[in-house]
């Protein structure tokens, strides 16, 4: 398999990392097209390594577009002209549709996925929406690619990749603003830096897992730790009359609307 990566910033190079990591692709089969220099030696030990958008990206099996929104319109044309048919596509750009892929690249089998950070340590979900002249074949190819960075879901409606993106697409940063504010609220209650930053990452890392393996639903693990009368009840009862279950949503909605704004959806 042969594959070139357009774009090697963050989640395009955890891609890179990734196929090499497993083996999927040989660093000789691996093309990473960069616009700078600044990290030209870091990619060189993954595969090789171009500035140039030429006719070497026709010979890939996976072309995977991984640049700025905003440059997509620059690259576009340059890259419909290389393309052969029975390549795919596949672009993980915010609010790039199908459609748009489709018109702007003059080709058919393309695929929209929407990755989140932890991918870059293999811990990441992506959802992806697939057209529809992909082949089983092609999709199967996709799917173990991208679960190669964590769990990849197929699916049926490409209009669900704007709920995707406000749920697990920014979801990372929800989190990290609950653990910041817990550390912080640590802090102003005394405890030095260190412990409370501690105390926070552990209670979360450890509340993921009984989460995934205790065989009961949040609603269920929540009345476990809450007693009538107790500390955690307190803090219910604050976030109870704060409406912390409305401000979530309503953020999570904000997200899912601004990402259908951005596709044109």
């Amino acid at each position: 398999m042969k594959i070139t990566i357009l774009g090697c910033g963050n989640m395009g190079t955890a891609y890179a990392r990734s196929f090499r990591k497993y083996g999927l692709v040989k660093a000789d089969d691996l093309q990473l097209v960069i616009r700078g220099v600044a990290r030209r030696a870091e990619l060189e030990r993954l595969g090789s390594v171009t500035d140039a958008i030429d006719d070497n990206i026709g010979q890939s099996d996976l072309v995977i577009v991984a640049v700025k929104p905003q440059d997509f319109a620059t690259i576009a044309p340059v890259l419909a002209a290389i393309l052969k048919p029975d390549q795919v596509v596949l672009s993980i750009m915010a609010g790039i549709t199908l459609k748009r892929l489709r018109e702007n690249l003059h080709h058919e089998t393309v695929v929209r996925a929407m990755p989140n950070a932890p991918a870059q340590i293999g811990m990441g979900i992506t959802a992806y929406a697939t057209d529809a002249e992909l082949s089983m074949r092609q999709t199967l190819m996709v799917e173990q690619l991208l679960n190669c960075t964590g769990r990849a879901m197929h699916l049926a409606d490409e209009a669900l990749l704007d709920p995707v993106t406000a749920l697990s697409g920014s979801g990372p940063a929800y989190f990290f603003e609950i653990v910041r504010t817990m550390i912080s609220s640590g802090i102003k209650l005394g405890l030095e830096p260190h412990v409370a930053s501690a105390l926070v990452k552990q209670t979360m890392l450890g509340s993921y897992h009984l989460m995934e393996h205790a065989d009961r639903t949040p609603e269920e693990l929540i009345k476990a730790v809450m007693s009538k009368g107790g500390t955690t009840e307190a803090a219910f009862k604050v976030f109870a009359h704060g409406s912390f279950a409305g401000l979530v949503d309503g953020a999570i909605t904000a997200a899912s609307k601004r990402a259908s704004e951005l596709s044109g959806s």
